[in-house]
C-alpha cells in the first residue's frame, strides 16, 4: 500500500520539477484552480506564463533549502511555508546566490492550490544592473 507524501515532501518535489524544467510533471501536482503570486503582485494561472514571465529576468536560478515548515488545517488543507536562498546567473551570465526566499503553498486533496512567493531577487538585480 502506497503511502501519502507529506506537504514538504510534494512541496520540495513540485520546485525540483520546475527547475529541471518538466511542467507535464509539476502540472500533475497542481490542484484545478491552482495559481501562483509573485513578487510585485505578478500572478500566474500556468507553469508556461511563469516560465515565459522568468525568462528574461535570469538566464537559471535554484534553491537551497534551509527549512519546511508545516502547518496542519482544517479539512485535510495544510500550508508549507519554505525558506531559503537562491542562487543562478543573471541574463548577462554573471552569477548571484544568498539570496533570500519564502515559498508559502496551500495544500488540498494532496496537491498545490495556492503558491504564494516572496524573494529579494529584484533588489539584487537592480544593484547587478548598477555595477555594485
Amino acid at each position: 500500500m502506497a503511502t501519502a507524501r507529506s506537504g514538504s515532501e510534494l512541496v520540495k518535489t513540485f520546485l525540483e520539477t520546475m527547475e529541471a524544467r518538466d511542467l507535464a510533471g509539476a502540472r500533475a501536482m497542481l490542484a484545478p484552480g491552482f495559481a501562483m503570486t509573485f513578487p510585485g503582485g505578478a500572478r500566474f494561472a500556468t507553469l508556461e506564463e511563469l516560465v515565459a514571465w522568468a525568462r528574461p529576468r535570469y538566464q537559471w536560478v535554484r534553491k537551497r533549502y534551509d527549512r519546511f515548515d508545516e502547518v496542519p488545517g482544517a479539512g485535510g488543507e495544510s500550508v508549507v511555508y519554505c525558506h531559503g536562498t537562491l542562487h543562478g546567473a543573471w541574463p548577462d551570465g554573471t552569477g548571484f546566490e544568498g539570496i533570500r526566499f519564502i515559498d508559502r503553498f496551500a495544500i488540498r486533496d494532496g496537491k498545490l492550490a495556492d503558491q504564494q512567493v516572496w524573494n529579494d531577487l529584484a533588489e539584487h538585480q537592480a544593484k547587478a544592473r548598477a555595477g555594485g
